[in-house]
């Protein structure tokens, strides 16, 4: 039971961290794609998926050897401080005080980009490069995130396969909605990676440290609640300061 648990919350959390990479990815590719062509895209997406490829390879199986005490702390202190920039730039966002992520600002503004390169040879390599390194940076979070909750819980294959998922999912629905990728709630699904993730790290973190947690595996449900009530009435709280702050300015 509590290993099922463990699995559904490590299922969540891969997915939905490999998808918000994947949609912000997947913004950078349409765009050159739309604007340059589709080849220097593709070409960019290729090597970006090789490199990350080779990655996954060469520090997958080293993970395996690393103590098991060891990985989890270590691990647990890495998505403590994923979850934890994840969790701020949300609270921020849902609070008011920084700007939503707007996927379509982002595509206008690599489009723009994109129209001021010559139409040369020279052009669509650099576009190329520009979807290499959408897909590389997004990719390389997700490679992190597939690494570390795999690794440390003993089910890389189960999260490797949940990001193979998520990409086939966020590729399809790209396909078919290409320019109407404002409309993902990408901050609600930040916020549900950032508490995940804090939950997890702190979980591996304990463990780690040899902590006996009550309930074993079900304490990480226990976490992400007691996380989420906690960041719901932190956004409850800025909100307020926001609307004071806005009513003074004005």
């Amino acid at each position: 039971m509590t290993a099922h648990t463990s699995d559904i919350v490590l299922v969540l959390a891969v997915f939905l961290a490999c998808a918000v990479e994947m949609v912000e990815a997947l913004t950078i590719v349409v765009a050159v794609g739309s604007t340059r062509g589709w080849r220097p895209a593709m070409q960019g997406v290729g090597l970006a998926l090789g490199a990350l490829t080779v990655l996954v390879a060469v520090f997958g199986p080293a993970l395996t050897k690393v103590p098991i005490d060891v990985l989890r702390f270590v691990v647990g202190s890495v998505l403590l401080i994923f979850g934890l920039q994840w969790l701020r730039k949300a609270v921020l966002r849902s609070s008011g005080f920084k700007a939503k992520h707007d996927e379509d600002a982002i595509f206008a503004e690599t489009v723009a980009e994109l129209g001021a390169l010559d139409r040369s040879t020279s052009g669509d390599r650099q576009a190329m490069v520009m979807s290499f390194k959408g897909v590389f940076l997004e990719g390389l979070e997700v490679v992190i995130a597939v690494l570390t909750l795999g690794a440390s819980s003993h089910r890389l294959p189960l999260a490797a396969a949940t990001a193979a998922v998520a990409l086939v999912l966020v590729a399809v629905v790209g396909a078919i909605v290409a320019r109407q990728l404002s409309m993902v709630p990408e901050n609600a699904m930040k916020m549900s990676v950032g508490l995940m993730l804090v939950s997890y790290g702190t979980f591996w973190t304990g463990e780690g440290l040899k902590v006996h947690w009550p309930g074993a595996d079900l304490m990480l449900v226990g976490l992400v609640a007691i996380y989420g009530l906690g960041v719901l009435a932190l956004v409850q709280v800025l909100k307020g300061q926001h609307r004071n702050l806005v009513e003074v300015g004005s």
